[in-house]
């Protein structure tokens, strides 16, 4: 895949950081932080990641490049231009990594935002800008810590930066691969035929995204919509002809995710959401039945909806009412979901001490002595970022954090030291997992777990631990990845550094900006007055609050309650890698050799509020092009495969834009969008099977 996708020369005087990297940068940088940050609230929420900076990005260079003046400066001993000479490929790669932290939300917003709207506490915006950046920027260190163990080594390929290089190489070299097309018109081909068909279910047709076949054939049965809703049930037999869901922010793209991975993670999707799901659901498990069969909801016992403020006095749990007002109840498939996160928090230690742990131990005791392949060879050229910088850096944003978080009465100073601890010791293994299979098993649990129990009844506590235990270790990885991309595309590790830095403050202060503005303009945010502000992920960061931080897990995980059962699935993980891994060992040649147990107790860590579905149509396409099509007619799938992929996601995502924007206002009133997520077809998915 790598020699598919990445090219094996480099020319060291190549323009990369300039003037006009710089100042795309910026730009991107800023736009999609603001459009990322207002799309994660709404109710359809649209990711808009490196694709579209890499496409748009790339005319706006050539422009400079055509009428910028070509004069030179000399500033500090270091002469630039404005105009170094054509837009080059590394100048390009250079803006994409610049805007990379900007091409998601930050999950770290979702603390403030809970804060002021659920926990009704006002945070200033200045104390938020602390508390994002610090999260934030100690990640950007965390990431410089762990290069040489996730971005050197040939065998970390980080599958979903080989779209991006299929990309910057599209644009900038004119390659002859024997096809009939070149690369580059088979990127614009696609770009523009997902352009136009999203068109469809993106606004004229949205069932399009989802058209759950059992709920037509049984729409009265509460078991057919339960099962066939891929929005509030289990996805069985839901049609998909929207590309979103084949490639959807949950999955990543199918053709960028290797063949046996998505195997394993569709294996972990039906063994949990087809087979455990429905046989505990049904079975009435954790006396669920009343309750959905998929939801992030928080319940009383009786199935209606969960009032925390009945619970809460002075922003703490008070025990007294808890007991009067009744115990609070989630779905079987969300508890049994969290009982999975141990048993994969487990098994991802056991597997890389088995599968890697020799390797690891090697290059940390011989971190100069390694195995280079021809793109680190080339890299050699560069001079590296020294380790001080990362050191010096994290030593100021951590002495940041425990004062912002002192200071603001957000969580005591030792639980940031304890907090800070847990991505050091957990980056590297998980890294490792999801730089060979594009997948992150998370922490989210486990900090939860810990910090739930040593600070019970305080969720603001709970949710700041998260932040600094988890959040910042799956941002060090988003980074991280982009270093990888750097490493494919040749950037000086300086200029990395420098952007993704600069990067990381902008885009905090754009995003935090973005959430303030919309929590003090747009009445009812977060709830169904608010819409389509409704916030689903930021609802299901609230439940975990409330589950892990203001109920705490003793009375819901504790000894003799409901859900402790869940507690010991972490001895399962512990034992599980074991005999699979003998297996492969005796077995070299055999299937146990593709079999990754991280990976398949991780596919389902996003469920809920994932839709089902997306799982399912992803194993097809992945299934199509990384097997059969990569098998049968291997040439074209060198060719053109990853040029496919970047050029549906990039159409999709730039018709998104257009929608919202062109067409928002214009009304069409019929079946086939007449419809809130999946409420009109699957009428009663929501329901407990039991009356």
């Amino acid at each position: 895949m790598v020699r598919a996708a990445v090219s094996n020369k480099d020319d060291p005087d190549t323009p990369c950081l300039t003037f006009r990297s710089l100042t795309l940068g910026i730009l991107f940088c800023t736009g999609l932080a603001f459009v990322n940050q207002f799309f994660y609230f709404r109710a359809n929420p649209i990711a808009l990641g490196g694709y579209v900076i890499q496409l748009l990005s790339f005319p706006l260079g050539y422009l400079m490049a055509r009428i910028l003046p070509r004069t030179r400066f000399r500033t500090f001993g270091w002469e630039w231009s404005l105009n170094p000479g054509p837009f080059s490929i590394k100048e390009h790669a250079l803006v994409s990594i610049f805007a990379g932290p900007s091409a998601s939300a930050a999950y770290a917003i979702d603390v403030p935002v809970i804060i002021r709207l659920y926990y009704k506490i006002e945070l200033g915006f200045a104390t938020s800008v602390l508390f994002i950046l610090t999260s934030q920027v100690i990640a950007l260190s965390l990431a410089g810590f762990s290069r040489k163990l996730l971005v050197y080594p040939a065998a970390m390929i980080w599958p979903a930066n080989l779209v991006s290089v299929t990309v910057f190489r599209t644009f900038h070299e004119i390659q002859d691969f024997g096809g009939r097309i070149s690369r580059t018109r088979a990127f614009w081909l696609c770009f523009a035929s997902s352009f136009v068909w999203y068109l469809l279910p993106g606004w004229i047709f949205p069932a399009l995204s989802m058209l759950p076949l059992l709920c037509y054939i049984a729409p009265r049965s509460v078991i057919a919509n339960q099962l066939g809703d891929g929005f509030r049930g289990l996805g069985i037999l839901a049609v998909s002809l929207d590309w979103s869901t084949w490639s959807s922010a949950y999955t990543g793209s199918p053709i960028a995710c290797p063949f046996p991975m998505a195997c394993n993670m569709f294996a972990g999707f039906v063994i949990f959401m087809w087979i455990i799901t429905p046989i505990g659901y049904y079975a009435n498990s954790f006396k669920a039945g009343n309750l959905p069969i998929y939801s992030m909801g928080l319940f009383l016992p009786n199935g209606s909806s969960y009032d925390i403020s009945q619970v809460m006095v002075n922003k703490r749990l008070d025990h007294i009412q808890y007991r009067q007002y009744g115990p609070v109840r989630i779905t079987f498939q969300f508890a049994a979901r969290y009982g999975l996160t141990f048993t994969s928090l487990a098994t991802l230690l056991v597997y890389v001490a088995l599968y890697y742990g020799k390797d690891i131990v090697q290059r940390v005791r011989q971190a100069r002595i390694m195995d280079e392949d021809i793109h680190l060879k080339l890299m050699r050229k560069y001079k590296e970022v020294p380790h001080w910088w990362y050191i010096v850096t994290f030593v100021i944003t951590f002495v940041l954090a425990i004062i912002t978080c002192h200071v603001y009465h957000l969580m005591p100073w030792y639980w940031v030291v304890v907090g800070t601890i847990l991505p050091f010791i957990f980056t590297i293994p998980i890294g490792i997992i999801q730089a060979l299979s594009n997948q992150q098993p998370g922490l989210n649990i486990i900090t939860e777990f810990i910090i739930g129990y040593a600070r019970p009844g305080d969720p603001i506590a709970n949710v700041t631990f998260k932040v600094y235990g988890y959040i910042t270790m799956t941002q060090a990885l988003s980074l991280v990845g982009d270093q990888k991309l750097g490493h494919y595309m040749k950037i000086p590790p300086r200029h990395l550094f420098i952007a993704q830095l600069v990067g990381t403050i902008i885009c905090g202060f754009v995003q935090l900006g973005v959430a303030f503005w919309l929590i003090d303009t747009v009445k009812g945010m977060c709830t169904p007055e608010g819409a389509p502000f409704t916030c689903i992920t930021t609802n299901t960061f609230y439940s975990a609050s409330v589950i892990w931080g203001l109920v705490g897990p003793a009375y819901l995980f504790g000894t003799g309650q409901i859900y402790h059962p869940m507690i010991y699935l972490f001895l399962v993980g512990l034992l599980l890698p074991i005999p699979i891994w003998h297996m492969s060992r005796k077995y070299p040649n055999s299937l146990w050799t593709y079999i990754n147990v991280p990976v398949i107790f991780n596919s389902v860590g996003s469920m809920p509020p994932a839709p089902t579905h997306d799982f399912v149509w992803f194993f097809l396409g992945s299934l199509l092009f990384n097997c059969i099509i990569h098998k049968y007619w291997n040439g074209w799938w060198q060719r053109y495969a990853f040029a496919l992929s970047a050029g549906m996601d990039s159409g999709l995502a730039i018709s998104g834009i257009f929608i919202f924007a062109a067409l928002r206002s214009v009304e069409i009133s019929w079946w086939g969008n007449m419809y809130v997520g999946s409420v009109p077809h699957c009428p009663l998915s929501s329901r407990g099977f039991q009356p």
